[in-house]
């Protein structure tokens, strides 16, 4: 998460000149873009604008050889992987303290309900939309030297954002008993989801914010209090859950949850924004909503923000039609994705996250050479470390709900109908990865309305999907609709990014995922060999279950590593380099 795909220098990239005389805008000699670099994208170079003096950050971004790009992105993605890993630890944590309090019972399905909403509208207009639309923009200002009105410009997005939001929650609180049980099952307590989402919709206000406040941490290279910070929201969830459930009885202790999130959700902004301090920003007083670059983030914006919503509506979409095979299945299926975030947040979000800025600075720079390399890079490391995790998935789906979630509440036949969910999740982990990548790469490009095209394609494709399978299949075909659809929708990326950007290293990337599978199916036979044999002779004691699925999963992962060396995976040398470049 190479050059520009997450370890090490990607092979065949144009390397810049270190120390040679540098051509127009900074760019070394001869490496200025050229309108051969792409097809049907526009080759004007970016200019300096006149009379201003270009800022410390483009003459630091343009004076950055390949090979010094290279090492920032792979310490910055290793950083970010270690950091996320210990948020993805605490959140499994976090659902094991819930599934031990709630189990898959009707009052986590409504919990669940109630916070898919109001995510879905965050996705619609706060963290991830507003990022994925305003870093492009303060990047290139940056990149101009404008810094001034890049400041403006974020300032003023900053008190925009929470003043709509703000808005935005007070609508939601009042219409909610209207709006609520038009997407709850007969089989999950309606009164109970509406005053479960009028608690938290409160959260769209702060993950705005927080969406500003990352965007211009990440524009600066600095990811770390963005990877580290949902480590303490899953920490004050769980002391919050602790010493506030004794005090509701029956099914109202699910507010403990729920009050929870809203306080952790609090502290995953102060994070962020006490590290604002480190970077050249300063919040100025001003509210310039005629700025030229405000207009240009909300018209990228629109985009965005309908294709990221398309996107987490799959989710929605997952829990309406789980509540009509029973009450516990919209609970199952959130309670199987935790689990399938997991390597999904430790790899692809930490390639995705990291490159996302350079892929914005390459692309402003019209440096479309440089920015192929970094994303085809990054798609073969995504296939390198979600293949085996997704094959590890399918063989210790079982064991792995089984030792996270089995106690309390949380029964046998829970472990069944989540273990299934967790089965066909495993399907579209790394072409989920792959998905985010070519995303943010079209982000970048200030080309939005192409991925909102896909994902509205995939939403139906989801939809048609799901409806077919979810009678005959229960819970595995509800999810099935979701793989089904994520295949589909990086089919169109892949055919589309192709006619815009040319070449896209494909033949080195059928190679790497042809290699990286067959070591990935030795990592399925010797992890459940291993497991098998030491599940029978252990048994199902906690402790046991821990040393039999670990000893699997450890088995399986030193297979893969040998395999992917044996097989010489170009991606696996960038990783050795790595370790050893650290060490």
């Amino acid at each position: 998460m190479s050059a520009e795909g997450g370890v090490g220098e990607p092979e065949g990239s144009r390397a810049w000149e270190e120390g040679g005389s540098r051509g127009k805008h900074g760019f070394p000699r001869g490496s200025e873009p050229k309108a051969s670099d792409a097809r049907g994208l526009d080759p004007a170079p970016v200019e300096v604008t006149a009379g201003e003096e270009p800022g410390a950050e483009a003459i630091a971004a343009a004076g950055e050889s390949a090979g010094e790009r290279a090492g920032r992105i792979a310490r910055s993605t290793a950083l970010f992987s270690i950091a996320t890993s210990l948020s993805r630890v605490a959140g499994l944590v976090r659902e094991i303290f819930a599934a031990s309090y709630f189990g898959i019972t009707p009052a986590m399905s409504a919990f669940t309900i109630a916070f898919q909403v109001p995510n879905l509208v965050r996705s619609l207009f706060a963290d991830a939309a507003i990022q994925a639309a305003f870093v492009p923009v303060f990047t290139e200002e940056l990149e101009r030297g404008n810094r001034r009105e890049a400041f403006r410009l974020a300032s003023t997005l900053i008190f925009g954002v929470t003043l709509i939001l703000g808005a935005l929650t007070a609508l939601f609180i009042l219409v909610a008993p209207v709006l609520m049980p038009l997407f709850v099952g007969a089989k999950v307590p309606q009164d109970l989801t509406v005053a479960l989402s009028r608690l938290l919709f409160p959260i769209l206000v702060l993950l705005g914010t927080t969406g500003m406040v990352v965007g211009v941490l990440n524009s600066y290279n600095r990811f770390g209090a963005f990877a580290i910070s949902p480590f303490f929201w899953n920490v004050a969830i769980v002391l919050v859950l602790v010493l506030l459930a004794p005090a509701f009885s029956g099914q109202d202790r699910i507010y403990a949850y729920a009050i929870g999130v809203l306080v952790g959700t609090a502290v995953q902004l102060a994070i962020p924004a006490w590290d604002l301090r480190h970077t050249p920003f300063r919040l100025m007083k001003v509210f310039d909503w005629r700025a030229p670059g405000v207009r240009r983030v909300l018209l990228l914006m629109l985009p965005v923000t309908i294709s990221l919503g398309l996107i987490n509506f799959d989710l929605l979409i997952n829990s309406i039609f789980g509540s009509l095979v029973s009450g516990g299945a919209p609970a199952a299926i959130d309670k199987a994705f935790r689990i399938y975030m997991l390597p999904q947040g430790i790899f692809s979000v930490a390639v995705t996250t990291v490159l996302f800025p350079t892929l914005a600075r390459l692309a402003a720079r019209r440096d479309y050479d440089d920015l192929r390399a970094t994303m085809a890079n990054g798609m073969r490391q995504i296939a390198l470390l979600l293949i085996p995790a997704a094959a590890a998935i399918l063989v210790l789906s079982v064991p792995m709900v089984r030792l996270v979630y089995q106690r309390g509440e949380f029964g046998p036949h829970d472990t069944d109908v989540v273990a299934m969910a967790l089965f066909w999740f495993s399907f579209s982990l790394p072409f989920n990865g792959f998905y985010l990548l070519m995303t943010r790469t079209f982000f970048s490009l200030q080309r939005p309305w192409v991925p909102t095209a896909i994902s509205a394609s995939n939403l139906v494709v989801d939809a048609v999907a799901s409806a077919a399978l979810y009678g005959p299949f229960g819970v595995g075909g509800v999810v099935a609709g979701t793989a089904i659809a994520t295949i589909f929708g990086v089919g169109l990326q892949v055919v589309i990014l192709r006619r815009q950007l040319g070449r896209l290293e494909l033949g080195r990337f059928v190679s790497t995922v042809g290699r990286v599978s067959l070591a990935a199916a030795g990592l399925a036979a010797a992890g459940y060999g291993v497991w098998t044999v030491l599940d029978d002779a252990l048994g199902r004691g906690s402790g046991a279950q821990l040393v039999s699925l670990t000893a699997g999963l450890g088995a399986g992962a030193l297979v893969y590593w040998l395999a992917v060396n044996a097989l010489r995976v170009p991606e696996a040398a960038q990783i050795r380099r790595l370790v050893r470049r650290d060490v």
